[in-house]
């Protein structure tokens, strides 16, 4: 599928002069720099320097004052606390979070995970009903909640108190809890408004922590709060970019025993970053939630010690094994229903459905029809006597209010502009997929079907020096509204050792005319680009850089993303 290259604007020249001059760096630096607002030294100080001190006050949040002082209360009379957490990785290690630090000076704390099959997202019935039959009177809810004004006044009503930590857009409505701490509710002046539901228990525990004990201790778990922004797909930026930044520090050197055994378990090697956990401790622990129960992984992480946490973590890894076989059976099933099926290959939004499919990877599904077809996608199975579903869109359309122009034949949904889950009746199900096509066909445009590949700047193989490797890397974490910067060199050809691999990659040694400087450069999924390269001549491609280890050594590599010939 051919991709749109799309330049980013560049900044004024006097802009990037001035500006390299101060900070002592090349133009191509300077540019990045300067697109992703960095404009003066004392935010490249922060941009490059990250501090602990740079974390803003827990007590600006809203309702902050009542949950610290409940929580405190619940403490001080020795109240059962209830821990309640979403079923995936940022629910999991929001949980994890707070019931490891308070279960140091608190033994009467227990944990809650709904059953994704029977209870479905959020505060169930069946949880406050648990709750009370088990005496607890204080119920933390973390990464769910903001929507479950029903559920906090049934638990009123049983002599249950709510504190809610939850970082989803909340309704006109905020439910009746003691404290609600959400940084996007409209009257709360919270200066982040980004952090994910684990980044938000960690700021709970730092105000307790900042009024009552040393705030110290609760730093310790920054490694959680590093895989839950990872994993939930936040920006990487502000807040969200200091947590990430000494929790990559703290999984990469003395992780809590749960992660420590899962990177052993992963056969991780070298220096963890976002895109490591995405891959390969995030999917592990969310395998938990989708094919058995979300316990098993707060149980890993919460493990007190390394065998304890070694023996959960080799179960865990089944899970994911099972969650993987699910997610290649049922993508070849929708690939293939999509193929033989002329009006779905001709419409602009994919919906598909299959009774006996696996809720738990439905989402993973929906992201791979997109990977292929590229085009607003709904993935739906049958569970609890409804059709439920997941839905994931492409750059620039809003699935959400395609979602909302359908709400009449829903039961629910939730969710944003590119991702969003459902559940309604089976009688609905046809009516639901003539009226998404429908409302897809009216609003998406041509460009939106197109996959995008954003271009930070035009670079020359020369400039790719040490130095500016080195500043690059210093530019770390990466992730969403903080990407790897993407680079296009025009003129580049084969310099030798072209190779492919496992049928679907490629690989050779790249120069570009005029050039000194080559570089070893690989293409995930562009084997078929094997045979042109092959013919000769030179090309233009759009790279990320990065570091390859292999053997002890340690080489610059340019991750190829997409190609074009020149004619």
């Amino acid at each position: 599928m051919e991709k749109k290259w799309i330049y980013k604007p560049l900044p004024s020249k006097e802009q990037i002069e001035n500006f390299g001059r101060a900070l002592n760096l090349n133009p191509y630096l300077t540019s990045i720099l300067l697109q992703r607002g960095i404009a003066d030294l004392q935010s490249a100080k922060a941009y490059f320097r990250p501090s602990l001190d740079q974390l803003h006050d827990p007590f600006l949040m809203m309702d902050m004052e009542r949950a610290v002082e409940r929580l405190h209360q619940a403490l001080q009379q020795k109240e059962k606390i209830l821990i309640y957490g979403d079923y995936d990785v940022d629910g999991t290690t929001a949980v994890s979070l707070v019931y490891n630090y308070l279960h140091k000076f608190h033994s009467a704390c227990d944990i809650y995970i709904p059953d994704r099959n029977k209870e479905g997202y959020g505060i169930s019935q069946a949880g406050v009903e648990w709750a009370e039959e088990n005496n607890y009177t204080l119920i933390i809810a973390l990464d769910c909640g903001i929507k479950a004004s029903d559920m906090v006044l049934l638990a009123n009503h049983k002599g249950i108190d709510f504190i809610i930590c939850d970082h989803h857009l909340p309704d006109e409505k905020i439910p009746n809890a003691v404290a609600v701490l959400d940084p996007k509710r409209s009257d709360c002046t919270y200066p982040y408004k980004e952090l994910s539901g684990c980044g938000l228990g960690f700021k709970l525990i730092q105000a307790f922590a900042r009024k009552h004990r040393d705030e110290n201790e609760v730093f310790e778990f920054l490694d959680l709060v590093a895989v839950s922004i990872a994993s939930d797909i936040v920006p990487i930026t502000g807040e969200n970019r200091i947590l990430t930044y000494f929790g990559l520090k703290k999984l990469n050197e003395n992780p809590i025993p749960g992660l420590k055994a899962l990177k052993e378990i992963s056969q991780l090697r070298g220096e963890l970053d976002v895109s490591g956990i995405v891959f390969t401790l995030g999917p592990r622990i969310n395998a938990a939630g989708r094919v058995a129960h979300g316990s098993a992984a707060v149980d890993l992480l919460t493990a007190d010690s390394e065998e304890e946490a070694m023996t959960r973590a080799k179960a865990v890894n089944v899970n994911n094994d099972l969650r993987r076989e699910f997610d290649v059976s049922i993508t070849e099933e929708a690939f293939a229903m999509i193929d033989r099926d002329e009006t779905l290959q001709r419409a602009k939004s994919t919906v598909l459905f299959k009774n006996t499919w696996h809720k738990g990877v439905i989402g993973i599904v929906a992201a791979r029809c997109i990977e292929k077809y590229y085009r607003p996608t709904v993935i739906l199975t049958e569970s609890n006597n409804k059709i439920t579903g997941s839905a994931r869109s492409v750059h620039g359309f809003n699935l959400y209010e395609a979602m909302e122009s359908c709400s009449d034949l829903l039961e629910k949904f939730g969710g944003h502009k590119y991702a969003a889950g459902l559940t309604m009746d089976a009688a609905n199900l046809q009516a639901f997929q003539e009226r998404f096509e429908e409302v897809v066909s009216k609003s998406i445009t041509a460009d939106m079907l197109t996959p995008v590949i954003e271009i930070d700047v035009p670079i020359l193989f020369d400039k790719i020096t040490p130095k500016f490797l080195s500043v690059l890397k210093q530019m770390a974490p990466f992730g969403p509204e903080n990407h790897k910067p993407v680079f296009e060199a025009s003129r580049v050809y084969v310099v030798s050792s072209l190779s492919s691999f496992k049928e679907k990659h490629i690989r050779f040694l790249a120069g570009q005319e005029g050039n000194e400087n080559v570089f070893q450069a690989v293409g995930f999924d562009l084997a078929e680009y094997y045979e042109r390269l092959a013919d000769g001549g030179t090309c233009s491609i759009v790279f990320t850089i990065e570091e390859n280890v292999f053997n002890g050594n340690t080489s610059t590599q340019l991750r190829i993303k997409d190609i074009k010939f020149d004619d």
